[in-house]
This record gives structure tokens, C-alpha cells and sequence, in this order.
């Protein structure tokens, strides 16, 4: 075994480098460069357009529909630059903040043929860096040699495809009592993902029978809603009514996940409701930025019910995709236990978005 970074390891680093402006090398038969958009400097970007080769804007399907650039590549566009191109020109290909006032983007010329994986992949890496899923693309002639005189990180593709098909093992870090509110008899548990992404967590309320279906809510992280007490969303008002029933029960296991805004982040979900501001639904924000209407993995869920013991539930959801995935992830749904509260004049509209185009059961 070597003492350097494996490709779970690597993948981590590369996802705080985007973060940062910082590109990645990505090695396969044509070797490229990935930039994300959103975190691109001018020096970087006009060393960028320096560089031999074309660089295009790889952006999603769903952010191509909204600037009608041409989808050669199902589920992604590749964008061509003009030879003018500026930073705020690849900004307003990224960040839909600006669309209503300069509308006229294009037309935009996208490239078609070829392979795309590298392109894909380096949307899924920004995804999971939580920016926007566009990322400049600028091949290059050594991988190798280019990454090691750049001290740059270095991807292979293949292990890239194999490690983001498959979601991060969860391992528990520790657990503790913790007194709440509503029990005393409550305990906190930390999991922690392997790929160095964000910790997930459980609240036991008392010592539930393993044996038996267990009072469940899978609970998605919400700064704004939990926190904050914002009326936009109905999530603070879930957690407190779950919480509060596991409590007059005597037992119950809560999922709080950081998936922050359906796995988008909380600056992605800032954005969103700045859409939101503009006229445009929940789902439609989203997808303006590049996102699918749920980006959200709730297997890791099943993963921490497992881990703990539990292999049937009640759950306490609106939300029938919470319940199919639960199923097809080994967890027994015994029942689905209704959860509507927290509806007010500022998100009668999102709740019916999710009902009308989610499916939620309001």
C-alpha cells in the first residue's frame, strides 16, 4: 500500500480546489483541464484562453434548456467560447442571477461529437462541491507532465467514473446522550462519510425495539427553515412536530442530514430563492441554475438505519420518494406516518409546487 492519496482521497482534494479556483487535471485519452465557472479568476481564465486547444463551457441539460443552447450530449451541453470571451461572458453562462436582464445570450454554438466524459465528470465533482455545475474545460497535450508543473491535482477518469457511481460507506464516529426537550432519554449519533464530505446524524428518542418498525423521520439539514424560523419553507415545523411525536411515543430515530436545499447547498438554495424572487417556482429555479428538482441521496439514510440496528420503519414523511428509496435501499417501510404542518401565507405556493410537480402528499 502506498502512503499517497487514494482516488476517494483525491476526489476530496479536488473538490476543495475548484472551491478555491483552483482547476484539476483530468486524465484519459484526451486529457483535459476542469475550471469550475463559478470560482474562475480572470488571470486563470485568460491563461485559459492562452493555452492551444478550444475550451468549451460544459454546463447541464437542464441549464442548456434555459439559455437554448443545443444538447448534442443527453444530459449536458458543451458550450464554445467566442474568441472575445470574458469572465462575466462564462459567468452568464453559470449563474442564471443575471438571465432577465441580458436575456440575449446566444445563439450559443455548442460542440457535438466526441467523448464527454471528462465533462460529465467534472460537473458531478462541482455538484458535489456544492457550486454551480459549470465548469470551463481546456485540453491539454501531458496530463502528467502538466499536472506535476502546475502542482496541480491529478484524476484518472476511470477511477473517477467507478468512485461517483457509488455513494461514500458512512461510518459511526460516536454517540452520546443528549437531553432534549421533548426526552430526556435522547442520544445523538455522528456519522461520517469516508469521501470526507459532510457528517450526517441520528437523535434517538429512548431505546427502540430493533425488532419492531421504528417512528422515522428522514430529515433534510435546513439553516433558513430550522434555524431561522423562515417562513418560505414548511422544514422547521416538521422537525419540531416529528421530534415532538417521537417524544409523546417514548422512542423514535431522526435523520438530520446535510443535504442542505434537496442536496444543492445552502449558497445554490440562496440562489434559488433569489429565482423565486423573480417570478420563478421552486423546481424551475433549479433547474435555471443547472439542477435537477431533488439532488438529494436519501440511501444514506438506509445506510444509518442499518448501521443502527433498525431494518423496518414508520416514517414520518409527505414525500413518497423518500419511501421507494427506503425500500430499494433494504428498510422495511411499514408505514408512511403523514407530516403537514408549518403551511403559511409565504410558502402556500412552494408547497403546492411540490405537491403539482413532486409529488409530495399535501
Amino acid at each position: 500500500m502506498t502512503i499517497g492519496p487514494d482516488i476517494t482521497e483525491l476526489l476530496a482534494r479536488a473538490r476543495a480546489d475548484l472551491r478555491m479556483g483552483v482547476p484539476v487535471v483530468v486524465d484519459c485519452p484526451v486529457p483535459v483541464l476542469i475550471s469550475a465557472a463559478e470560482t474562475l479568476s480572470p488571470s486563470r481564465l485568460k491563461v485559459l484562453l492562452d493555452m492551444p486547444g478550444d475550451s468549451v463551457v460544459a454546463i447541464t441539460a437542464r441549464r442548456a434548456e434555459t439559455l437554448k443552447a443545443r444538447v448534442y450530449d443527453g444530459d449536458l451541453a458543451r458550450v464554445l467560447l467566442p474568441p472575445d470571451a470574458t469572465l462575466d461572458w462564462v459567468l452568464g453562462i453559470a449563474d442564471p442571477a443575471g438571465d432577465l436582464m441580458t436575456p440575449m445570450k446566444g445563439p450559443l454554438a455548442c460542440a457535438r461529437g466526441g467523448d464527454v466524459d471528462a465533462h460529465r465528470a467534472g460537473l458531478q465533482i462541482a455538484k458535489s462541491a456544492r457550486l454551480l455545475p459549470a465548469v470551463l474545460v481546456t485540453p491539454v497535450e501531458d496530463a502528467t507532465r502538466f499536472a506535476r508543473d502546475h502542482g496541480l491535482t491529478m484524476l484518472s477518469l476511470d477511477q473517477v467514473v467507478t468512485h461517483l457511481s457509488d455513494r461514500s460507506p458512512l461510518h459511526p464516529v460516536v454517540h452520546a446522550r443528549l437531553p432534549l426537550e421533548v426526552s430526556e432519554a435522547g442520544r445523538l449519533h455522528v456519522f461520517r462519510p469516508e469521501d470526507g464530505g459532510e457528517e450526517h446524524y441520528a437523535i434517538e428518542i429512548g431505546r427502540p425495539d430493533r425488532s419492531q418498525p421504528v417512528l422515522t423521520r428522514l430529515h433534510s439539514a435546513c439553516f433558513t427553515g430550522d434555524l431561522m424560523g423562515s417562513l418560505k419553507c414548511d422544514c422547521g415545523p416538521q422537525l419540531r412536530a416529528a421530534l415532538a411525536q417521537m417524544g409523546q411515543e417514548g422512542q423514535g430515530v431522526l435523520l438530520y442530514m446535510n443535504q442542505e436545499g434537496r442536496g444543492i447547498g445552502l449558497a445554490n438554495k440562496m440562489r434559488a430563492y433569489s429565482l423565486q424572487d423573480q417570478g420563478f417556482d421552486t423546481v424551475e429555479a433549479n433547474h435555471r441554475l443547472g439542477f435537477e428538482d431533488d439532488e438529494r441521496d436519501f440511501r444514506l439514510g438506509a445506510d444509518i438505519l442499518q448501521a443502527m440496528g433498525f431494518s423496518s420503519v414508520r416514517l414520518l414523511t409527505n414525500n413518497p420518494r423518500k419511501v421507494e428509496m427506503m425500500q430499494a435501499s433494504g428498510i422495511t417501510v411499514a408505514a408512511r406516518v403523514p407530516l403537514q404542518v408549518g403551511e403559511n401565507r409565504h410558502n402556500h405556493a412552494y408547497l403546492a409546487t411540490k405537491a403539482a410537480k413532486s409529488g409530495h402528499l399535501l
